[in-house]
């Protein structure tokens, strides 16, 4: 057994000791390594506290787990007018604080339960209470929530182990760029909006790493993987362009989002602009279908090349043209009911209030996600000519594709 273990490290050691002879693999880690390191130096300058900044009321709060030891007292029933049959009322619990200054500490309080705050628990439940302590020091627990945070953990777990089991070294791959692309999108997109930087640019930078980071993870330094990453920063640059021109036309743009008028009372002082918010949500909401969509052309031409490589670029860009109209519209569907699911409640409210049409297509919430919708929609549609001409192009070596 161990013996195996050793031939098959060292196969993979020879195997990387012949990738890094190899020139173009050499320069473009080192480029990987530089642009990673200036992507974690920003994220450390970026997420440093601001000398004379106010913590927010939200980050003094103290939040800890807990166990519920003893429910004192329930007087909690079952709601079938209002509540579908959930239990309303109160409940008189006793509590464990697991973790925190106050750990080991057994204390009481009330669990108000209603129709939509509902967290009905019984003795040895897990839950997250929040610590308040007033001004003479003396504190005391209020319920939050249900500690979900396990369940939630090994959820995600399953994903990761089933995506690299198997996928292999692509599930792996996949695996590591989207973390990559998570904790760009965290580390240093957001805080780059909320310090002011200009909101589109940074957020089109970004998208070019991240794809960029993704693409390579999952298939290496190639030509293929090159053309992926150039179609699908045009791609979403394109969503992009066509969401500003219609936000501008509309005109509509971040001050008509929910969240709005909350990002202007408490990002405004640290400089954060509102107005390019609506562009920067279709950029990166556009990224992942747009990325499927060039990987799947260029690496579709990619094997059309490797079996015939005498094929011209206008072959190859009208092979990649009827794969690509396979791929529009079920990705732009994708697309579509993706907006749709996540704004389900809404379009259940619309239509029991029952709205007239005109005023439903002037609704500002309304209004953006069409504008979401459709712009990420037809970044997909023009992503496969994009794609299908830059490899067509590269890969057929300066062959005319038309």
């Amino acid at each position: 057994m161990l013996k195996k273990l050793y031939g098959k490290l060292e196969s993979s050691i020879n195997a990387l000791e012949s990738w890094m002879k190899e020139r173009k693999n050499l320069v473009g880690l080192l480029v990987g390594i530089v642009i990673l390191g200036g992507l974690i130096g920003c994220a450390v300058w970026l997420n440093q506290p601001v000398e004379g900044e106010v913590p927010t009321s939200a980050s003094q709060m103290a939040y800890e787990k807990a166990s519920v030891t003893a429910v004192l007292e329930d007087g909690a029933v079952p709601d079938y007018e209002d509540a579908e049959g959930r239990r309303v009322g109160t409940q008189e619990l006793e509590i464990r604080i697991l973790t925190g200054t106050h750990k080991g500490e057994i204390m009481s309080l009330t669990n108000y339960m209603s129709a939509l705050f509902n967290v009905d628990v019984e003795k040895g439940d897990q839950i997250i209470v929040r610590i308040m302590t007033d001004e003479d020091g003396s504190y005391y627990a209020s319920l939050f929530n249900y500690n979900r945070g396990i369940v939630l953990g090994v959820f995600v777990l399953i994903f990761f182990i089933l995506l690299a089991v198997l996928g292999g070294e692509k599930g792996l791959g996949a695996l590591l760029g989207l973390l990559f692309t998570l904790a760009s999108i965290w580390f240093v997109l957001i805080p780059c909006l909320i310090r002011g930087i200009p909101a589109i640019a940074v957020t089109v930078g970004i998208v070019a790493v991240t794809a960029a980071g993704a693409l390579v993870l999952l298939n290496g330094f190639s030509q293929k993987t090159l053309c992926s990453v150039l179609g699908c920063v045009i791609g979403v640059v394109v969503a992009g362009g066509i969401a500003a021109l219609v936000g501008n036309i509309t005109p509509m743009n971040g001050f008509n989002m929910p969240e709005a008028e909350n990002l202007l009372l408490y990002g405004a002082d640290k400089g954060m602009k509102i107005s390019g918010l609506l562009v920067c949500g279709v950029l990166i909401s556009a990224l992942g279908a747009v990325m499927d969509v060039a990987l799947g052309i260029a690496s579709s031409i990619w094997e059309l090349h490797e079996q015939n490589p005498s094929l011209p670029g206008r072959d190859l860009f009208r092979s990649g043209m009827h794969i690509g109209r396979d791929a529009m519209g079920t990705m732009a569907n994708t697309l579509i009911l993706a907006f749709a699911g996540s704004s389900l409640n809404m379009l259940i409210l619309v239509q029991t209030y029952d709205i007239p049409f005109i005023q439903l297509i002037n609704t500002d919430y309304i209004c953006i996600e069409i504008i979401q919708s459709v712009a990420g929609a037809l970044g997909i549609l023009l992503t496969v000519p994009i794609v299908a001409f830059i490899s067509a192009r590269l890969m057929a070596r300066g062959k005319r594709v038309s």
